[in-house]
């Protein structure tokens, strides 16, 4: 049976008048078969309750806390802390009891103080990250733990799902870059940094460290963003293909279903994308109906079928007020069922929802212009 090296030093070098009175056999044994309450009451009843012996005191918070005697590990560590204060694995060992007995302002209290003794100590501030109080707080440990130590792929992945939350993806995306550098092979970080090449636009990226994980692991999360990275790289054969198989195994939801929609939209087969449309609704109320509605209405646009475009743009808006569904129904109203009232209260009710005045540039003007035509006819002819 193995232990540690440290215990058995400790046994034959152990001083004073009461290590004479130990049976070092007895404690060897304790320790081997670890039974390290018996170990620890073993050495109560030879050393006195007001001991200063170091040594014994840390052997006998040791042996408490690995018989899950917290509150006795944690007093014999006192102990040897007020003897010898400022020793960094008795503070760690403060601050791993106090964490897990669920005193989380001690724990940092041992691991700020650590770093006041070290201010280099990676694993004080790996620590310290989960004790953060505001997410900017435990973005700074982990930034200073990650300045550390690049590669550590613990610190590397919550970095960068940190990063990620304050919308800093490219910072994200090079912290996993440089650690997964260091093990190309580590699953974790490429799978981790699979969404954020996404939203940076690395498509290509994406598919092809997509299908070299594919080959050692099938999984949702890589097919997922596979099957994006394809819409976006407008192979839209390949991203219907791929969420296929998430719903054939029964693991599709709203996004891949959307994509799905989309996908044989662009494709002009509007029955299909029609179905996969309605799929996307049914599969549950989410912040995303409207715009998924709005998707819908599209799709029945380009088949011509205005009365169902006009009823989804309608449910679209029951679930959020949208400039995209206030300016559809704008055009539709306009230039497919000629209602020139109900097409200027949508171009009224879009242009007062203050859609973007940059990236909607176009979209104002060309609502206000209608306006005016409609609303002035004659006016605009003599123009």
């Amino acid at each position: 049976m193995k232990f540690p090296i440290f215990i058995c030093f400790f046994i034959f070098t152990i001083s004073g008048i009461n290590a004479q009175m130990i049976d070092k056999e007895k404690l060897l044994e304790y320790y081997e078969s670890q039974r390290y309450a018996e170990a620890a009451q073993y050495l109560q009843s030879v050393y006195p309750e007001d001991t200063k012996d170091v040594k014994a005191l840390t052997q006998m918070a040791y042996c408490n806390m690995m018989s899950g005697k917290l509150p006795e590990a944690e007093k014999n560590y006192l102990k040897v802390n007020a003897v010898e204060p400022g020793s960094l694995p008795v503070l760690f060992s403060l601050a791993s009891i106090n964490s897990k007995r669920g005193n989380a302002a001690n724990a940092k209290a041992y691991l700020l103080k650590i770093i006041q003794l070290d201010s280099l100590n990676f694993s004080a501030y790996k620590q310290l990250a989960g004790f953060g109080d505001t997410p900017e707080s435990k973005l700074q440990y982990l930034k200073k733990a990650n300045a550390l130590n690049r590669t550590e792929p613990d610190i590397a992945y919550d970095l960068a799902v940190a990063y990620r939350e304050i919308k800093q993806y490219q910072q994200a995306y090079d912290v996993l870059e440089t650690a997964i550098g260091a093990d190309k092979d580590n699953f974790t970080l490429q799978q981790a940094q699979l969404p954020i090449a996404n939203l940076l636009g690395k498509y290509k990226e994406v598919v092809e460290t997509g299908e070299n994980l594919l080959k050692k692991n099938t999984d949702v999360n890589v097919i997922n963003e596979m099957g994006q990275a394809y819409f976006y790289l407008k192979d839209y054969q390949r991203c219907i293909a791929l969420f296929k198989t998430l719903e054939d195994l029964g693991v599709q939801n709203e996004g891949t279903l959307y994509f799905m929609a989309l996908s044989y939209r662009e494709l002009k087969e509007y029955d299909q994308a029609a179905i996969y449309a309605e799929k996307t609704i049914d599969e549950g109320i989410s912040d995303h109906t409207a715009l998924y509605y709005t998707a819908l209405g599209g799709i029945y646009e380009s088949k011509n079928r205005f009365s169902d475009a006009l009823e989804a743009y309608k449910r679209g808006l029951m679930f959020k007020n949208s400039n995209t569904i206030y300016y559809r129904l704008g055009l539709l109203y306009d230039l497919n069922l000629k209602q020139a009232k109900n097409a200027v209260t949508y171009y009224n009710l879009y242009l007062k929802n203050k859609p973007d005045s940059e990236k909607e540039k176009e979209q104002i003007s060309y609502a206000k212009a209608r306006i005016t035509s409609l609303t002035h006819p004659k006016e605009v002819a003599i123009k």
